[in-house]
């Protein structure tokens, strides 16, 4: 007995008809009921009638298509068992601090559920450097920005971050949760980024927008650093909804910005499947799993899922 004959049996009972099921598993309509007949000569018995319909199971058929059911599972499970065991060694992983402040843990927890042979190298860094580590392949995956640059990567789109003004409570003279404008925020002393970030870029792009100046208090290349003087300090600060995880609740108000082009869009990349072993394509569906669901559970601050 042949788990191609069980399927092929199966499918036959579940569809009551040969020629349904021989479409369907792309095979000679005649050479599905031969293998029907070679299984029910080796069990001795009639599994399926003819009707003026279709077939169905005699009683023996019945009793033995929850079995035949029951052995196909087990034997997908064992396959997929097989498949995962085997699926060991290193995967790299770069993120952005923001990025990492929302992404890391949770992404660890399900890879470490799902391949915990699968060693994992988390780096967090500046998305232009992650960039570099991924062209130099030091990186298998990275979640980079749009505007990052992408020649000689495969990337997959996968959602959009809306960006927020961040500051001490008292000082946006608003209920938090309320919009502002660019133009409200000139007289407010900036935590920035240097221009080795791509956000500093979207930053001044849209004072640009506004025509409005910014007033830069402080530059800071250390996502944590810069959270924890806009926390004990009067700064404000303009950052992706996941930077919120590194703030003391309570501590500061969170107001969307009213532009429409203040947005950054988050991709996973990779230099090209080929180049990828097993466990680091088990680790791109993974991530973006984790990325897509965090999303639509409300774990990731102003983000929006892009259509895939």
């Amino acid at each position: 007995m042949e788990l191609r004959q069980l399927r092929y049996f199966v499918r036959v009972a579940e569809l009551g008809s040969i020629g349904r099921a021989a479409r369907e598993l792309e095979v000679v309509a005649s050479a599905l009921s031969q293998q029907i007949s070679r299984l029910e000569s080796e069990l001795a018995t009639r599994l399926l009638v003819r009707t003026p319909t279709g077939v169905v199971p005699t009683p023996a058929g019945t009793a033995f298509l929850r079995q035949a059911q029951l052995t196909l599972r087990h034997a997908e499970n064992a396959v997929a068992a097989a498949r995962e065991a085997r699926l060991s060694g290193m995967v790299s992983v770069g993120f952005a601090p923001t990025t990492a402040s929302v992404l890391a843990r949770p992404f660890y927890a399900a890879m470490a559920e799902r391949y915990p042979n699968v060693r994992l190298h988390l780096v967090e860094g500046l998305s232009g450097n992650l960039g570099e580590l991924l062209t130099g392949r030091r990186l298998d995956l990275a979640v980079l920005f749009q505007n990052d640059s992408t020649q000689g990567r495969s990337a997959i789109p996968v959602l959009d971050e809306r960006l927020f003004l961040l500051a001490r409570r008292g000082m946006v003279p608003l209920a938090d949760g309320e919009p502002v404008t660019i133009a409200q925020l000139g007289s407010l002393p900036q935590a920035v980024t240097s221009k080795a970030h791509g956000l500093r870029a979207w930053v001044e792009a849209a004072f640009e927008r506004a025509g409005v100046e910014p007033w830069i208090g402080v530059e800071i290349d250390g996502l944590t650093t810069l959270m924890d003087l806009v926390q004990a300090n009067p700064l404000a600060t303009i950052q992706p909804g996941a930077a919120v995880a590194r703030v003391e609740s309570g501590l500061l108000s969170m107001h969307p910005i009213d532009d429409p082009f203040l947005f950054r869009r988050n991709l996973v990349y990779c230099i090209n499947d080929e180049e990828l072993s097993p466990a680091a394509l088990a680790a791109r569906v993974v991530l973006l799993d984790v990325m897509r669901a965090l999303v639509r559970n409300g774990g990731w601050p102003g983000a929006t899922l892009l259509d895939s």
